[in-house]
């Protein structure tokens, strides 16, 4: 089963998550087999980090909360909150399959949370630039939450368009990087 996972950083945490930084990974090291994607997302200026994303394969929905919620910098205070979704790999890759690489252009975070009706359910025509792309589902995988994509792209308002317009309670989109050791 896949899940997306995305702990958002509690205000001034930055100094908790540098200090942490060796812990985090050593935790993710664990999951290296298991990961299809990590990496931070960063606010507007570009340098502060606002989250990390983690989107892993895990045998069921308390594996991913243990997952989620034993993660150092969870565990020291460092997030304010944590998504957690099942989700499905509609791409049938890792981060580390990209075409494009793990550099070169500007990469980001789209998630889209929505109600129903499902809304991009289909991989969008244009598929060379996403990095990772799939809804977000209940538990049991039978209510579509939203749509969560990494893509590259040129800028903030290209990345949003990966998404539909409608279908959709609200839209984020977040600057990431490919995160690891790798």
């Amino acid at each position: 089963m896949e899940f997306f996972c995305y702990h958002r950083d509690r205000p001034g945490s930055g100094d908790l998550r540098s200090e942490l930084l060796e812990d985090h990974w050593s935790y993710m090291d664990a999951y290296e087999k298991q990961l299809i994607a990590r990496g931070p997302t960063f606010a507007d200026d570009g340098d502060t980090p606002t989250g990390s994303v983690h989107i892993v394969d895990l045998p069921d929905p308390a594996a991913a909360r243990a997952f989620a919620f034993d993660e150092p910098n969870y565990q020291a205070g460092a997030y304010r909150d944590v998504l957690l979704r099942r989700w499905r790999n509609v791409l049938g890759r890792t981060m580390w399959d990209f075409p494009g690489g793990r550099t070169g252009g500007n990469r980001y975070l789209v998630l889209g949370l929505g109600a129903e009706p499902a809304a991009d359910v289909a991989v969008p025509p244009d598929r060379d630039e996403l990095i990772a792309y799939g809804p977000l589902l209940s538990d049991d995988a039978t209510a579509w939450l939203g749509t969560a994509a990494l893509v590259r792209a040129p800028d903030p308002e290209t990345a949003r368009a990966v998404l539909s317009q409608d279908g959709y309670a609200a839209v984020e989109v977040h600057a990431w990087e490919f995160g690891g050791r790798r």
